[in-house]
């Protein structure tokens, strides 16, 4: 299962207001929020041994001096950096119902949470919303050789969890890496969760099942489970 984790859509306005406040910042302050966004939407796999810390300060610091035009400012870009990071872990949260979702579903299945990214980031985000407690195992694929949509970390994940690939299913709400990677390691069923409800290109990868809220996922496991016991 891939989950994403909900997080306040405000979240750039802690960094505009200290921008415009303290460093008396207009127009540029969202400007320079906006550059960042765009960088960390394109920011792609990183070997284990890079900072995280020292990429995504760089990103700030590159889009202070492409919005101001003037000196790099290392110490600035640090400030935003961390307030933008500590204001996001402390807004990630599971909501009450998911909790309790998942709660009723590891007694029925195994359940494994699985999620691209760099190690440090991904493990913060996973220990500040508190989920470990709900999965009965935890996968960063920053801290394995291949990321989705690879089926090496699928199958990593299945034998970590004593199961057959042929009997697990994939929940999340990527087509290009959750899906995909599904699909790629022959899993059961792959269900996306289209909480937006956008209509996927032509060439996208086709899941087994569509949902537009994480809470429907029960009642896919059970058809899915009937299907299966029906075929038998």
């Amino acid at each position: 299962m891939s989950l994403k984790i909900t997080t306040l859509a405000e979240l750039p306005m802690a960094v505009i207001k200290l921008l415009q406040s303290k460093y008396h910042y207009k127009e540029e302050a969202k400007i320079i929020c906006d550059k960042v966004e765009v960088k960390l939407s394109k920011e792609c796999f990183y070997p284990s041994n890079t900072c995280i810390t020292d990429l995504r300060t760089s990103y700030w610091e590159e889009a202070i001096q492409e919005t101001k035009r003037g000196a790099a400012n290392r110490k600035l870009a640090e400030e935003c950096y961390f307030l933008w990071k500590s204001t996001r872990l402390q807004h990630m949260t599971l909501a009450d119902d998911v909790k309790a979702m998942l709660t009723k579903l590891r007694k029925e299945v195994h359940l494994l949470l699985l999620t691209n990214g760099d190690r440090q980031t991904q493990r913060e985000k996973i220990e500040a919303c508190a989920c470990q407690s709900f999965f009965d195992a935890i996968v960063v694929g920053g801290e394995q050789t291949e990321e989705k949509p690879s089926p090496s970390i699928f199958y990593y994940c299945c034998d970590l969890l004593g199961v057959q690939c042929g009997d697990c299913v994939m929940v999340g709400d990527t087509l290009e890496t959750d899906i995909q990677g599904g699909l790629n390691a022959g899993l059961k069923a792959t269900v996306w969760i289209n909480k937006n409800r956008i209509v996927p290109q032509k060439s996208s990868p086709v899941p087994h099942y569509t949902i537009s809220s994480v809470l429907d996922l029960p009642a896919v496991l059970q058809s899915i489970d009937c299907k299966v016991n029906m075929s038998d």
